[in-house]
């Protein structure tokens, strides 16, 4: 195996393309270890894979994982969802921020570092991913305006709780009115007065073909859009005030229908915590 790493290129590529901090694209990846793998997969994430299959990667400059307990995920709805089924699967959640413009980049890089781990063994394979997909950026919207945190801040930020939300659409034309509904009026209804700091929506893109195949390809990627909730609370404590009945303001507008909404807490990085709430309430 040849020792040449081409660190001559290094300075090539630092010198070319777009470089700023804007999050133009998400990875959100949510996991189901299988039972009685889940410290061992918890180990592997955290000691390996959070940084050799992420964070260690070009222009992915942002993460933060996620837990949903057991009482968290009895909050989850609908019943019947297109996300996850149950919908009490995937227990772990992955979110990471890849700098606008370089998705292109990215992608050749996590394709090859994911062929080169999975060859050496470095890959857990008793876990089954529930919803993964890489995402372009389409808006945040802001509870305080210019104060606070932006988005770009949003994964290094002590937030107590993230909600997922997907909503899918009928139409590419209709999720382009879902998506200006949202921004303009029912997020910043949603958020004054809230718990929820900002919330960023997304749209997922297609995995590339030589992706791994233990990762789905990705649904929806016309008809969908991810949303991302930032709290200063623990969800548990507002789920029931300010989180139910995203379903029904969705619904009532004909444009499209939430398929998933799930509470989550910040793991605590090196530590297994929240693992043995995993599959019990207690």
């Amino acid at each position: 195996m040849s020792d040449d790493t081409r660190s001559d290129v290094y300075a090539e590529l630092a010198a070319v393309g777009p470089y700023g901090v804007r999050p133009g694209h998400a990875l959100i990846t949510m996991v189901e270890p299988h039972p009685g793998h889940e410290y061992a997969y918890n180990r592997w994430y955290e000691d390996d894979h959070y940084y050799a299959g992420a964070m260690a990667m070009p222009w992915m400059y942002a993460g933060r994982r996620w837990v949903a307990t057991r009482d968290l995920q009895l909050l989850r709805y609908p019943e019947k969802s297109a996300v996850a089924q149950p919908v009490t699967a995937g227990c772990y959640l992955s979110t990471y921020w890849v700098t606008d413009g370089r998705y292109a980049d990215h992608m050749k890089w996590t394709v090859g570092i994911n062929k080169r781990l999975n060859r050496d063994g470095r890959v857990y394979q008793d876990r089954t991913h529930v919803f993964t997909a890489f995402q372009d950026h389409e808006a945040t919207v802001y509870r305080d305006g210019a104060a606070g945190p932006r988005d770009f801040h949003a994964l290094d930020h002590p937030y107590a709780g993230l909600v997922l939300e997907v909503v899918d659409s009928g139409t590419p034309e209709q999720r382009a009115e879902l998506l200006e509904w949202l921004r303009g009026r029912h997020l910043p209804k949603r958020l004054a007065g809230s718990p929820s700091a900002m919330v960023t929506v997304f749209r997922p893109t297609p995995l590339p073909g030589d992706r791994m195949t233990y990762v789905k390809q990705v649904e929806g990627v016309d008809t969908r859009l991810t949303l991302l909730w930032f709290l200063e609370a623990d969800p548990r404590d507002v789920w029931e005030e300010h989180f139910t009945g995203l379903d029904t303001e969705v619904a009532a507008t004909e444009l499209g229908t939430v398929q998933f909404a799930a509470p989550f807490i910040p793991t605590v990085p090196g530590t297994d915590r929240y693992v043995d709430r995993l599959r019990s309430a207690r």
